[in-house]
């Protein structure tokens, strides 16, 4: 347990140093999302107009716009893993005296750590873009952000894990992650899509990360009526949304501590 303990927290202390330390990933982790709010929310607001519930399609996308940006940066997240092998820190720190499962769970909880302060940054554009905020609703934002970000952490470094260079990685990354971003709901309700959209959307794990998201902003009350997904004729509920993520969170952790020491 101590093994597990001293590695979890060497790797999240470096994993964090390095992010903070890269100003240019800092200003482009935030620069993306910034992108789509303006382009999406500000260019198709007023041909859309409002929603179900009188929602306004900025204030629909921003929670979406969350969830994203917790995608990209804990899925992305896994690149460290693949540099590692390649400078060899990694094999430096698999001969030192800390575990395999320390060393995931420690990337887990760096990637977590940097999606929450992306995320707080990204908390200070809501009174720009109308989205109601207080001390409550972001209370109950955070747990569901660390819970999304430890799922797709977990998804990254297993992928990581056979990932042979950083350039397959990170073309494996493109190639799932605009999917997972535009089926997952960010732009548009994943019940009002055409069917076969609507079945791989509601495959798709990341659209209950944005529902849930989106639940925390705008509640299950009038505004939020029709935009909900729904799931065999049920709605999903924050809870059950919140304990599907979690549990896929401990599936794919689990996956990549044992993957990892198979291929690390």
């Amino acid at each position: 347990m101590t093994e597990t303990f001293r590695g979890l927290w060497v790797v999240a202390y470096r994993d964090l140093l390095t992010f903070i330390g890269d100003r240019f990933r800092l200003l482009a982790s935030l620069a993306f999302p910034l992108l789509f709010l303006a382009i999406f929310g500000g260019g198709f607001s007023e041909v859309i107009g409002r929603m179900a519930g009188g929602v306004g399609l900025l204030q629909f996308m921003y929670p979406g716009i969350i969830a994203q940006m917790v995608l990209t940066t804990s899925l992305f997240g896994g690149v460290s893993v693949v540099t590692d092998r390649e400078t060899g820190f990694l094999r430096e720190i698999l001969v030192a005296p800390i575990s395999r499962a320390g060393i995931v769970l420690g990337k887990v909880v760096g990637a977590a750590v940097v999606a929450l302060l992306q995320v707080l940054a990204l908390l200070g554009l809501a009174p720009i873009v109308g989205v109601p905020l207080d001390v409550e609703l972001v209370v109950r934002l955070l747990p569901v952000v660390v819970l999304l970000s430890v799922a797709l952490s977990g998804l990254g470094i297993l992928i990581a894990s056979f990932a042979p260079s950083q350039q397959g990685f990170q073309l494996l990354m493109q190639m799932l992650v605009f999917p997972m971003i535009f089926l997952a709901g960010v732009f548009f309700p994943v019940d009002r899509v055409p069917l076969w959209m609507e079945i791989l959307s509601k495959l798709n794990p990341v659209t209950y990360g944005v529902d849930a998201v989106r639940q925390v902003f705008l509640g299950s009350g009038p505004a939020a009526a029709g935009l909900g997904v729904t799931v065999l004729g049920h709605t999903m509920t924050l809870v059950e949304e919140v304990a599907l993520i979690g549990a896929l969170g401990l599936v794919l952790v689990a996956a990549a501590v044992r993957s990892f020491g198979r291929q690390a």
